[in-house]
């Protein structure tokens, strides 16, 4: 994978503690960590545009669909 070094600006209290998780092992690096939460937003966004799409084509689902999905993911 190719990288790009950037400049971000970000808040002094997520800097505290993405160092924490660097330190407790639960991140490889600061940049580790930026580069993971940016692609899982990224990926979050890309299946919203999916699920906006089907729903401006399909119409929202219902409550019985929404019921149903409860239960199935909490299995």
């Amino acid at each position: 994978m190719t990288t790009t070094k950037v400049a971000l600006s970000l808040s002094a209290d997520a800097v505290v503690r993405a160092k924490k998780q660097v330190r407790s092992g639960r991140a490889k690096s600061l940049s580790a960590l930026v580069s993971e939460a940016l692609e899982e937003k990224l990926v979050r966004d890309d299946l919203a545009e999916v699920l906006d799409s089907m729903d401006a084509v399909h119409g929202a689902p219902g409550k019985k669909a929404r019921e149903w999905a409860r239960r199935v993911l909490s299995r």
